[in-house]
């Protein structure tokens, strides 16, 4: 008697292959890379996770951890675009100036790192070949040539949007040690004012809360004037 004959297997290997060949596809990726920001986006609007780092940390664990964990969930919502002002401001007003200061960094870094192995995992293979203007070429070339002077510049201005910064950085050749190191070292100053005006916020009329404030108020008045010069000259051409 004859052996009974089996099903091709060839077929369904080859239609496994494709399937994985489109969802592993550039624009698969960045469709993902969509759809968890707007996930991360709405789960923090109708979740607010924030209210957790600014008043349920503390109070359950001693200073050390509860800063570490206040790091960890800071760097999970900037990645999910809550507002690092009011983070720092929490981190301050818990913490204290110094303790703050360092959770708040870290937990910048890890927001920022979290952001661009998002964005060169998913986005990057996508949007480079997407930069054809001489503005974008420009801005990809000084941020693959020279990471770390750029971040560090970009960090330094308050007026770039931080998740601009991070995706922007993950779509260039920058790579993973300037960017860190830059978004550490160039986020310190902001940083600082935030959160010595959350440390100092109970006695509004002393000279340190003062001082954070007006260089709050300067920085902010300092990245308006730069993009309404931008939007001028924009306009003008």
């Amino acid at each position: 008697m004859s052996s009974p004959t089996t099903a091709p297997v060839a077929p369904a290997r080859s239609a496994a292959v494709r399937l994985a060949r489109l969802l592993t596809a550039p624009w698969s990726r960045l469709s993902l890379l969509v759809l968890v920001l707007v996930s991360a986006g709405t789960a923090v609007l109708v979740l607010e996770p924030q209210q957790v780092l600014t008043t349920g940390v503390p109070a359950a664990f001693g200073t050390g951890l509860s800063a570490l964990l206040f790091a960890a969930g800071y760097g999970l919502c900037t990645a999910a675009f809550v507002p690092r002002p009011l983070l720092n401001l929490a981190a301050g007003a818990l913490f204290g100036s110094a303790t703050g200061l360092v959770a708040a960094v870290a937990g910048t870094v890890i927001g920022a790192g979290i952001a661009f192995g998002l964005g060169r995992l998913l986005g990057q293979e996508a949007l480079r070949p997407l930069l054809r203007g001489t503005w974008l070429k420009a801005a990809d070339g000084q941020l693959s040539r020279h990471g770390f002077r750029s971040m560090l510049a970009v960090r330094l201005f308050p007026g770039v949007p931080f998740a601009a910064a991070n995706y922007c950085a993950a779509v260039s050749r920058m790579g993973w040690t300037s960017f860190l190191l830059a978004t550490a070292v160039g986020s310190v100053p902001n940083t600082a004012a935030y959160v010595l005006a959350g440390s100092t916020a109970a006695s509004p009329t002393s000279p340190v809360f003062l001082a954070s404030a007006g260089f709050i108020a300067l920085s902010a008045l300092a990245a308006s004037v730069f993009a309404w010069r931008g939007r001028h000259r924009l306009g003008g051409n």
